[in-house]
């Protein structure tokens, strides 16, 4: 079986409460995920979610919409996926989703998930290509545990997947290319840690509707509107891996 884990908590240092912040309605996150379970494929879902006192707000939101919740740890994302999919039960693969994707394309996922054919490690993320916020990545519940023991460095802990995909010698790693053959992963963001994110983020609900829509119309949107993509603009291409450059082997050189 296949567990889809979106990782959810209210303390972002850049956008406090940013999954809880309204957007057409409803939730960044609830927005989120109908995006992910209007996803073509058959997967189980559960929302990993942190024990501090003010995440009991996700859990609590989980609940109402019928949604399935695990409280782990606030920092080590590690240990809160590998402990999510413990809890869910038999699962054999993972499939990490983070919460500050409200753009995801339900047509992404299930391109990623019907690539999997076998790989310890499976995303599209390394090279990128997608526009920024539609990251999809996979690992066997084995290599999830297999990195639990053995990753020792904090950025491996806190972003789950580095120790797997940047040890392409050891673990058998993949990576699903956006099939339009063009790369606006710098050019286009469309995750949520910022104000003028969510500026974004709203403006595009506001044209488009509530209703899971994909890419092509977000970039139809775009090209007519440029004024839009302006907005998050002096963000773009942005990445948690510029920091660690120095310890990272298989990324290329920065752009």
């Amino acid at each position: 079986m296949t567990l889809v884990v979106v990782q959810a908590r209210t303390g972002s240092s850049r956008l406090p409460g940013k999954v809880l912040l309204p957007l057409a309605g409803k939730t960044v996150l609830e927005r989120q995920i109908e995006r992910i379970l209007a996803a073509p494929a058959i997967f189980d879902l559960v929302v990993a979610t942190t024990t501090d006192v003010a995440d009991e707000a996700i859990v609590g939101l989980c609940r109402r919409i019928g949604v399935r919740s695990y409280a782990g740890h606030p920092t080590d994302l590690l240990d809160r996926h590998l402990g999510a999919a413990r809890a869910a039960g038999e699962d054999d693969l993972v499939v990490k989703i983070p919460s500050d994707c409200p753009l995801i394309d339900p047509a992404a996922i299930g391109r990623v998930l019907a690539a999997y054919d076998g790989e310890d490690y499976l995303g599209n993320l390394h090279p990128p290509s997608w526009p920024d916020g539609n990251d999809v990545e996979i690992m066997t519940l084995e290599a999830l545990e297999t990195a639990w023991h053995e990753a020792d460095r904090p950025f491996q802990r806190e972003h789950t997947t580095p120790f797997l995909w940047d040890q392409p010698h050891r673990f058998r790693v993949g990576n699903v290319l956006w099939e339009t053959g063009r790369d606006l992963s710098h050019s286009h963001r469309f995750t949520l840690d910022y104000p003028e994110d969510y500026a974004l983020i709203r403006a595009i609900y506001n044209a488009l509707g509530p209703e899971p829509f994909g890419l092509a119309a977000i970039l139809e949107l775009l090209e007519a509107r440029p004024d839009l993509l302006a907005l998050n603009a002096r963000f773009a291409g942005r990445s948690w891996m510029d920091h660690h450059r120095h310890e990272l082997h298989t990324l290329g050189e920065p752009r």
